[in-house]
């Protein structure tokens, strides 16, 4: 289910300060991205904390380069298919950057972002695969203008800088 103001249910909530309000556009694109905290390294808190703006750089070498960004994704979804919200759907999450979807620049501002746990080179699981259906569905019934045409890769609106979801991901197993 898909609140009024943008929260899914029954998604864990882990509101995020990195969002914004959107400017007066359409939601009419899902991008789809891939993370992992440490690279590689699947499970436990970081991601949370990476959007949550609390990583801390002493618990990994890694860290020390990206706890000062300020980023965030409207939802992730963990290996088991856990489904995780960090910004209400109706607001502005910071996940793809310099972007550019059909002459459309700043994709933030009409789009949803979506994280997987996983890397730009690993499969993803068929938990992530259902839960990803499943939220499309229910994301495509209150933003009607997301057609498979407008679901695309962090790769497909920045080539050159962003390369995830990566050769991991079946497009395939996305309906």
């Amino acid at each position: 289910m898909l609140t009024d103001d943008g929260w899914l249910e029954p998604a864990r909530h882990c509101p995020s300060p990195h969002f914004d309000d959107r400017p007066e556009q359409e939601i009419s694109l899902l991008v789809i991205h891939s993370i992992s905290l440490p690279p590689g390294k699947y499970g436990g808190p970081y991601i949370d904390q990476l959007f949550l703006g609390q990583l801390d750089p002493s618990d990994d070498a890694y860290f020390a380069g990206i706890q000062h960004l300020k980023v965030s994704a409207h939802c992730l979804i963990r290996r088991d298919g856990e489904l995780v919200q960090y910004v209400s759907l109706l607001q502005r999450a910071w996940h793809a950057g310099q972007s550019n979807f059909q002459g459309r620049e700043r994709c933030n501002d009409f789009a949803i972002g979506i994280e997987l746990e996983g890397t730009d080179t690993d499969s993803f699981t068929p938990e992530q695969y259902q839960s990803l259906n499943k939220l499309i569905q229910l994301i495509q019934t209150r933003f009607p203008r997301i057609t498979t045409k407008h679901i695309v890769g962090h790769s497909d609106i920045a080539p050159g800088r962003k390369t995830d979801p990566g050769v991991g991901f079946d497009w395939n197993q996305v309906k």
